[in-house]
């Protein structure tokens, strides 16, 4: 037995979706090491697997599975108990690679992250538990009805914590946190205030260009003062344009700016005025004409926030979208659906709670972009947009492989596709005309994996590939060979049976 060979073996049968629970338990030896990645980040997992996961005594492997987007939420949750405080991070940090969409954790999980403690005793450590609430709070984890339900959460903390968040607060809610029975939480709230205070965003407003500046100029409320030197110096202007607290005096000399960019961010606003508008409508760019034209008054702000993230948006960084702070509602994304403007009905395949017939309606829509979106977005996507995404957005191809409706057979005609991913796709289709022996020797490794893996391949070919470097990995993650094979290939790679 070649120890070229091992390693390749172990990352095969932690891929082999066909080994039962017997099998990959084995792979949770110290031993298996090489294994843990693919096991624990790059494939589902039986549930006895999961549990032996988390029990597990080596912290490694936990941390790889806290970062699985194959594992559900409710899988992942009991690591909020685990004492190594890495392993929370990683929790807290939400699955990789990181998605804007994710599945929240339960709520008693957020709850418990949100409001850790360091250990006194504890000793230094390099992930604490603030690093570990910021860590959930970027990572799109939290519920948007858990983030509103804050406020009023019986824990004073978390109200503290739901202060931070003042913009998107409702005024009841302000309100009651700046008095709150807890002097913590009037304090917070008091200091959060000051964010729609143009007098304090003006005293405390660094000069220096980074974030703290770039925020307070797109979010805070603006002073004519600061607005003023921003308007002189030419500087922060597609900031401005895009802050709602702006004045609407400064607004409207911002429509005239020399930058388009800046005046495309104008012609979005949900306050603008009718005649505003229509100038901006006739601007010599055509982005700004766009903007202008496509979403008709009146409009909201989370309306604005949805076509934000669509307007401009390039074919290769189409994605899934994650849940907005406040969704327009249901029926504007309907109304988008049937436009005849490409810009909103790009903005309502976004929306995965679209009904059906309106997402069949957009399955076949002439605008590519539409087309793309609702296949990263919506649960009801038809399999061929889905497909047509994968080939079209390199960058979209981890996010769409981990997706149920992504086809995986009938790719006969992708077989000589010039993109290796592509090839790779359809290199494990078990419905070809035959097995793919010829792309066992692709000139990529992907390719070549996939091939080997084929379940159409005859058993004896598949033990000569396991005893090829180009191909063992792949042999080894065929679904082909049974159980016992697959324990007589951990055998042959030196790994001890009985579990860990």
């Amino acid at each position: 037995m070649s120890s070229s060979l091992t390693e390749p073996w172990l990352r095969g049968v932690a891929a082999n979706a066909a080994a039962p629970s017997g099998v990959l338990l084995r792979l949770l030896h110290p031993a298996a090491r090489a294994a843990w990645q693919v096991l624990c980040r790059e494939r589902a997992l039986p549930s006895a697997v999961v549990d032996a996961v988390i029990a597990h005594p080596e912290p490694a492997l936990r941390r790889a599975f806290a970062r699985s987007h194959y594992a559900t939420a409710a899988q992942r949750s009991p690591l909020v108990d685990d004492p190594d405080a890495f392993v929370l991070s990683d929790l807290a940090s939400g699955p990789q690679p990181r998605r804007e969409r994710v599945e929240p954790l339960p709520d008693d999980v957020v709850e418990t992250l949100l409001t850790r403690q360091d250990d006194p005793a504890g000793g230094r450590r390099f992930a604490t538990a603030d690093d570990i609430r910021h860590d959930l709070v970027y990572s799109r984890q939290i519920s948007v009805s858990y983030h509103r339900a804050m406020p009023a959460h019986r824990n004073p903390g978390l109200r503290v914590q739901a202060a931070g968040r003042w913009l998107w607060l409702t005024p009841g809610q302000r309100e009651a946190l700046l008095a709150d029975p807890e002097p913590s939480v009037r304090d917070a709230a008091r200091r959060h205030s000051r964010v729609l205070d143009p007098a304090a965003m003006e005293a405390e407003l660094p000069e220096a260009d980074g974030h703290m500046r770039s925020l307070m100029l797109l979010e805070y409320a603006v002073s004519h003062a600061v607005a003023e030197a921003c308007l002189a110096q030419g500087r922060d202007l597609w900031s401005l344009a895009h802050n709602r607290h702006t004045p609407a005096d400064v607004v409207a000399r911002l429509a005239h700016d020399p930058d388009p960019r800046v005046r495309a961010c104008v012609a979005g606003r949900a306050d603008l005025g009718r005649p505003l508008l229509d100038e901006l409508a006739r601007d010599p760019d055509d982005a700004v004409r766009t903007r202008a034209r496509a979403h008709p008054l009146p409009r909201t702000w989370p309306q604005r926030h949805a076509l934000d993230r669509v307007f401009g948006l390039a074919t290769e960084d189409i994605g899934p979208f994650g849940e907005m702070r406040v969704e327009p509602d249901s029926e504007w994304y309907g109304t988008c659906a049937a436009s005849g403007h490409p810009l909103l009905r790009r903005v309502a395949a976004t929306c995965p709670g679209l009904p059906e017939h309106l997402v069949r309606r957009l399955a076949d829509d002439p605008d590519e972009q539409v087309r793309h979106l609702l296949a990263c977005n919506h649960p009801l996507a038809p399999p061929r947009i889905v497909l047509d995404a994968f080939v079209a957005i390199p960058r979209g191809r981890p996010y769409l492989l981990t997706l149920s409706r992504l086809p995986r057979t009938g790719l006969r005609h992708l077989l000589g596709h010039g993109d290796p991913e592509v090839r790779g796709l359809a290199a494990g289709d078990p419905t070809l005309d035959g097995p793919p022996v010829d792309l066992l020797t692709d000139t990529d490794a992907g390719v070549r994996r996939a091939a080997a893996a084929n379940p159409l391949l005859p058993a004896d070919l598949i033990a000569t590939l396991l005893d090829r470097p180009a191909t063992a990995e792949g042999a080894a993650a065929n679904p082909g060979p049974s159980a016992e094979r697959l324990h007589e290939l951990l055998d042959r790679a030196g790994l001890p049976r009985g579990g860990q």
